[in-house]
């Protein structure tokens, strides 16, 4: 993938790893459109990077992520880069009273948007590239975020597949892997002890200007390359007592 002039949608572009690939993008001289439920964080990202350009889109709903693509098509027809980056993850326990509605949330906006998405946008005859953001815990799930793990599980195995799909239409598929970082995903504090965006993007920007199509950093490089004794090792690590 080339890095720059490139018109690119980030999906929950406006915080966490979606905010600092926008914020990177634009240094590489990209246009860079974001979308995201919250209308006043996507203003207060705009406000920031005046070239930005923002899109209020509910990615839970079928009809707003086709009426997201319509508006693509129609007002940004030259789009070559989709980031299927938006996700939640709730840490639960299967005996909480809310544990299933909190779940179809996860499988909706983890897995159905993005294969939505992604089954949108490559009638987009510009369209060059997929980058899907998947996690470390595709490899070895943290048990207080059962379904979030599995979710990602799922899409690193969907991403292998769509790779191999789209070759033949010469779309690349990049899947980005990050570790736990110093976001508030899952709620606030909860990743406060993990490393910080800037330095997992400083990171994946350096494999993607050597062609890499798998990006990862610290954990996440490590679950890829290990063998089943050090998944397991990891699996008992991260979630003792189970």
């Amino acid at each position: 993938m080339q890095i720059s002039n490139n018109k690119i949608l980030i999906t929950g572009g406006a915080s966490g790893i979606g905010l600092g690939l926008t914020e990177r993008f634009l240094q590489e001289n990209n246009i860079v459109i974001i979308c995201g439920r919250r209308a006043d964080t996507l203003k207060a990202v705009s406000d920031r990077f005046p070239s930005i350009i923002t899109k209020t889109c509910d990615l839970s709903k079928a009809t707003e992520r086709e009426e997201l693509y319509t508006w693509i098509s129609e007002n940004h027809p030259d789009l070559n880069v989709l980031v299927n980056n938006a996700g939640i993850q709730h840490w639960m326990n299967i005996d909480d009273p809310d544990f299933f509605d909190l779940a179809k949330e996860e499988i909706v906006i983890n897995i159905e948007a993005p294969i939505h998405l992604s089954s949108l946008f490559i009638k987009l005859k510009s369209l060059r590239t997929i980058m899907n953001v998947s996690s470390g815990l595709s490899f070895v799930p943290l048990t207080k975020a059962p379904v979030y793990s599995g979710t990602k599980a799922f899409f690193h195995s969907f991403t292998l597949s769509l790779r191999h799909l789209l070759s033949s239409k010469n779309i690349e598929v990049i899947e980005i892997i990050p570790p736990a970082l110093n976001t508030d995903l899952g709620g606030k504090g909860l990743h406060d002890h993990a490393p910080p965006v800037s330095d997992f993007i400083q990171s994946i920007f350096e494999q993607l200007k050597l062609g890499s199509t798998t990006l990862t950093f610290g954990f996440s490089e490590a679950m890829l390359k290990a063998g089943p004794d050090e998944l397991q090792k990891a699996f008992e690590k991260m979630n003792p007592g189970n």
